[in-house]
């Protein structure tokens, strides 16, 4: 599993009605890295969480994960892939 957010929005909170959005430290954080190197991690994981406008719009420009899969809470995106399971 690899779990990746944009470094600004680490240790936010973002709320919308119902939906909570938190991007703990204690989950995400761990070492920095280049987008390159994120990346190479994501595709080759079978579990991948990632949190950000940024991430997402990188995933879905390179044709990782479509954009519009992505849930938006208060103009931020979080998006989960599972890969594997059914192969």
């Amino acid at each position: 599993m690899v779990a990746v957010c944009d470094e600004e929005i680490l240790g936010k909170v973002f709320r919308e009605g119902d939906i909570v959005l938190n991007i703990s430290s204690a989950f995400y954080e761990g070492k920095r890295v280049g987008i390159e190197e994120v990346i190479e991690v994501i595709s080759t994981a079978d579990m991948v969480i990632v949190s950000g406008k940024r991430i997402v719009n990188e995933l879905a420009r390179r044709g990782l994960a479509p954009k519009e899969y992505a849930l938006e809470v208060d103009g931020q995106l979080h998006l989960q892939i599972i890969r594997g399971v059914y192969e």
